[in-house]
């Protein structure tokens, strides 16, 4: 009778064949890029929530301001607003905040962004009123 001697286990990766770990290292491939498209416009939409903050900080001074004088006022700087500095500056801000107008009725800013998130030539534009209404203009 013919006896076979044990093969003594010799590890881990030795258990897989080399076309097992290429299959798998596939799918796992074909599973990330099916999920990255879904994230690209994560980073885009993380952004523009300093846009919105921004504006309803300069919504607040708007309202303390309008208590006050009982008008709104034309410019940031009226209000005490102080902005960041901008990306492009050297600073940390995505986003340049403005007065478009002022009337003692009601105000609207806007805030635009200062950098093409995406890189399809459009930039992201948002604008508050006096109601403290945000509204996306332009989406990026």
């Amino acid at each position: 009778m013919i006896r076979f001697k044990k093969r003594p286990q010799k590890g881990f990766i030795d258990a897989f064949s080399l076309a097992e770990i290429l299959i798998v290292l596939a799918i796992m491939g074909i599973l990330i890029m099916l999920v990255v498209p879904n994230q690209a416009g994560v980073a885009s939409r993380t952004k523009s929530l300093e846009a919105q903050q921004e504006l309803k900080m300069v919504h607040n001074l708007q309202y303390a301001y309008f208590l006050q004088y009982s008008k709104y006022a034309s410019d940031l700087t009226t209000i005490n607003y102080i902005p960041h500095k901008l990306v492009n500056a050297g600073g940390t801000a995505n986003y340049e905040v403005s007065i478009l107008e002022a009337t003692p009725n009601g105000f609207k800013a806007k805030a635009e962004a200062v950098v093409d998130f995406n890189g399809d030539g459009k930039k992201n534009i948002w604008e508050i009123d006096q109601e403290g209404v945000l509204k996306e203009v332009q989406p990026d």
